[in-house]
């Protein structure tokens, strides 16, 4: 290999490094590998450029659209509310769960179906007695199943379309080319899940794991007439408190949330502290501050229409991961007050602002109204649960599964490709109002299609040089010429590449492999493609391999190791299973005819 070739495998490796240790956004990981490729001269601009101009990528943002318009007609809630109902046993709640969303999955982008699902479920498991944490994995990995059914199902299917459609000229994989091999899978997985993975979940019930707000919440007064009244918060010196922070200040009949330093005190003032509630002493031991005698309800209980209280889930990309929510700031960054953290299912006890905050982790945040619109898409948390989210269009639920069917029997049958039929969609769904343009550019998630166009760019070179057939030939090596080795060994690679980085990544870094594998081979190229993209999809093991297992991590009060349990069984349950039915699908010959 030459010294282009050398310098392309060293930022593949980088990258993938970088990615799996989750400090730097892979969105801005796959950006700089972009520009050293580019200004290295490895890639001119039309390639390094190409990725944002894929057909597969504009095809997933438009897809978002549709997705927006199922999600925000309440499209989803209709199917929910007519399936889940009354089950008599745990088993028969979890199908109730995976089968409908295996399906919705199979045709919306699954991130919005778990999305709208987890607050659903969650008022359900408490309705029929069943732990959160016996539903929420056979969610995630329902979507993840759902996903593989046809080539809508997740957006790494259509990358590695379009992909494989600008490497190789050819016309790429119909809607429907991946269900032969996507639904006997599922429906094994689907099995699985029912019958293996849920005898191993853990049964923690929904212990409310923030408990009472007496437990991590206390409440004193400003005496009339005494020496804090007309002081500063900062004067008083309640942001110096070791075990506490003030969250909010109730002052004749109103609230002031997310409190300033700099705000005035005054008589009469009732004061909410969060935090370690044995340091109480700490604030009555201040001159002006008297106990609170203001009736036996908490007055974070009380409905304001100054605040509103939230869970937010942190992501594995959030700025404050490895911080301490004193060091976050969580005042000045969000206008938001963190009141408890849960880990695990359980409340995180201790010095509030000393806790340091981990990926997953599910935060109690007293904050303004305006803080839910402004921060549901941001890329620090994954799921923001609360009772004052816009209220679905619901007369346009079934408008927009029509529009939704228009688009597959489009594409299904060769009237419209898979781009225009996508763009058709996400028009009607705009045009016919079930989901305004504002809800449409938030579900767009931008820095998922800028890692997408960028792993182009690390793709076409690793084609352009040698590096991807020097690769090829060594997988060919191991396998010793034998194509069904050289599926499981491209499986394998795709699969552990995906529980450290982001499955379109894994894709598109390993797909210009993949095709020179087939080449050097004498080989069809569709069944390896095929296996890239079940591989890429097929991520159960952790929570950090696919979006949805993130999502339901808190929710369901897991810990690592729950996934480790159940996920790698599944893993390698499905990919056998992948594995022997692309063989006979596609009649994977025991050896290679040659090029």
């Amino acid at each position: 290999m030459d010294w282009q070739a050398w310098l392309s495998v060293s930022l593949a490796v980088t990258a993938l490094l970088t990615m799996s240790v989750g400090r730097v956004a892979p969105h801005l990981v796959m950006m700089g590998v972009l520009v050293i490729l580019s200004a290295s001269g490895i890639l001119d601009a039309s390639q390094a450029l190409a990725g944002f101009s894929n057909s597969g990528l504009i095809t997933v943002a438009a897809m978002f659209v549709v997705a927006a318009g199922i999600h925000h007609s309440g499209g989803v809630d209709l199917l929910v509310n007519h399936l889940l109902r009354n089950p008599k046993t745990t088993r028969s709640a979890q199908a109730r769960i995976v089968l409908p969303t295996a399906l919705l999955s199979g045709f919306l982008n699954n991130t919005p179906v778990v999305a709208t699902m987890i607050p659903a479920i969650l008022a359900w498991s408490r309705k029929i007695g069943v732990a959160p944490s016996r539903l929420m994995i056979p969610l995630s990995y329902a979507a993840i199943l759902g996903g593989t059914l046809t080539l809508i199902g997740t957006s790494t299917n259509l990358v590695v379309n379009g992909q494989y459609q600008a490497l190789t000229g050819e016309a790429g994989f119909s809607i429907f080319s991946i269900t032969a091999v996507g639904l006997p899978v599922a429906i094994v997985g689907l099995l699985l899940i029912i019958f293996f993975t849920a005898r191993f979940l853990p049964d923690r019930k929904d212990q409310q794991k923030f408990g009472s707000m007496r437990e991590f919440t206390l409440e004193v007064a400003v005496a009339m007439n005494g020496p804090l009244v007309g002081k500063t918060v900062g004067e008083a010196g309640l942001r110096e408190l070791e075990s506490l922070y003030l969250v909010e200040i109730e002052r004749d009949g109103s609230v002031v949330t997310a409190v300033p330093s700099e705000e005035h005190l005054r008589g009469g003032d009732r004061l909410v502290f969060a935090g370690d509630t044995q340091a109480i002493s700490d604030v009555l031991r201040i001159n002006g501050i008297v106990p609170s005698v203001e009736g036996d309800e908490p007055a974070l209980s009380k409905v304001r229409a100054e605040r509103s209280l939230v869970e937010a889930a942190l992501s594995p990309q959030s700025d404050v991961i490895d911080m301490t929510i004193r060091d976050a700031r969580f005042r000045d960054r969000y206008g938001a007050v963190v009141l408890a953290v849960a880990r695990g299912g359980e409340r995180v006890s201790g010095n509030l602002g000393n806790i340091r905050l981990k990926t997953g982790d599910v935060l109690l945040l007293e904050a303004r109204p305006a803080f839910v619109s402004r921060q549901r898409y941001n890329k620090d948390f994954l799921l923001i649960n609360d009772l004052e989210t816009q209220t679905p269009r619901h007369e346009r639920a079934w408008l927009a599964w029509g529009i939704l069917l228009v688009l597959v029997a489009s594409a299904a049958f060769g009237a419209l490709s898979m781009l225009n039929a996508a763009l058709l969609g996400a028009a009607l769904i705009l045009l016919t109002g079930c989901c305004s343009v504002s809800q449409a550019q938030k579900a767009i998630d931008v820095p998922v299609l800028m890692t997408i166009a960028a792993s182009f760019a690390l793709g076409t070179a690793l084609q352009v040089t040698s590096a991807a057939t020097a690769m090829a030939m060594q997988i060919i090596g191991w396998s010793g010429g034998n194509p069904v080795l050289m599926l499981a060994l491209v499986y394998v690679s795709v699969s552990v590449l995906t529980e450290m980085i982001t499955n379109n990544a894994a894709a598109v870094v390993i797909l210009p492999i993949v095709l020179s594998v087939t080449a050097a081979s004498g080989l069809p190229a569709e069944p390896f493609v095929i296996a890239v993209m079940m591989a890429a999809s097929a991520s159960f093991a952790t929570p950090m391999g696919y979006q949805t297992n993130m999502m339901v991590f808190g929710p369901g009060g897991y810990r690592f190791t729950d996934f480790l349990k159940v996920g790698i069984p599944m893993n390698l349950m499905i990919g056998l299973v992948t594995i022997a039915v692309i063989t006979v699908v596609y009649q994977v010959p025991l050896v290679a005819s040659g090029p």
